[in-house]
């Protein structure tokens, strides 16, 4: 196991001298306070010590098993909208790439399941999903086909193709004021929970392998559980979430 350095701001003299002894439940979540001060949550904190692991160059094939995928991650903006080169800090993580191969599938039941997409097909997949593979010189993702939120054939997240269980729902607008009238600053805008059904998927497997409809269609106004899901900027402006059905919590009328 990688040694892990502490510092002073996170851990006493004392608790470094019994560190080793520690039991599980004594480690807090707060010791990692200075990075949420900086914008990070722990989730990131995680996201950054994440390292591809790198595949020797002996190795010329890389085959996938059961019901996971191999991703070629597409590579990240270089420069922002306006033309303006980004430095490696602002260069935005892409969560998309090329299927390059899959798994084998799995069987639900009696029922042989294959996987549901194939090598070519331009994916999204969840942010904190799979493992980084350095692979042939280029980056890559395994991950398991449930970690894929949709296909993407074009730069629009407007026209993802959710799978599964997935849900593509446009975001309403923040309210612009408060109900007494006041201007309301982007910082003090409360993030909606309501938004309208875009796309929604083919519908989770049942104990026989056969697709189960889901409950939510496109046009519905729905109001789902607020800190589900991956968010996504269209290439209007406009703000879109893709999560799974059953965070969708009632449908308004």
């Amino acid at each position: 196991m990688a040694a892990i350095q502490l510092t002073s701001s996170t851990v006493s003299a004392n608790e470094f001298a019994s560190f080793e002894g520690l039991r599980q439940n004594s480690v807090k979540v707060s010791s990692f306070s200075p990075l949420k001060q900086n914008g990070l949550s722990l989730r990131s904190f995680r996201g950054l010590v994440k390292a591809a692991t790198v595949v020797s160059p002996k190795y010329t094939a890389l085959k996938p098993l059961g019901d996971r995928v191999l991703v070629k991650i597409k590579t990240a903006e270089e420069k922002s909208t306006g033309g303006i080169l980004l430095p490696t800090a602002a260069q935005t993580k892409p969560q998309g790439g090329e299927v390059v191969a899959v798994g084998e599938g799995r069987t639900i039941g009696k029922s042989k399941v294959d996987i549901s997409v194939k090598n070519g097909t331009q994916v999204v997949y969840s942010k904190y999903a799979g493992t980084e593979v350095e692979f042939n010189g280029s980056n890559h993702l395994i991950l398991k086909e449930d970690d894929i939120v949709g296909i993407l054939d074009t730069d629009d997240v407007k026209d993802m193709k959710p799978l599964n269980d997935r849900v593509l729902i446009k975001v309403a607008e923040a309210e612009l004021k408060t109900s007494g009238g006041l201007l309301l600053t982007e910082a003090s805008k409360e993030k909606p929970s309501i938004g309208t059904v875009i796309a929604v998927g083919p519908g989770p497997l049942d104990e026989e392998g056969n697709r189960k409809p889901l409950s939510v269609a496109p046009g519905n106004t729905v109001l789902y559980s607020k800190y589900a899901g991956n968010d996504f900027k269209g290439s209007d402006g406009s703000e879109y979430i893709v999560l799974r059905a059953s965070d969708v919590m009632a449908v308004l009328s």
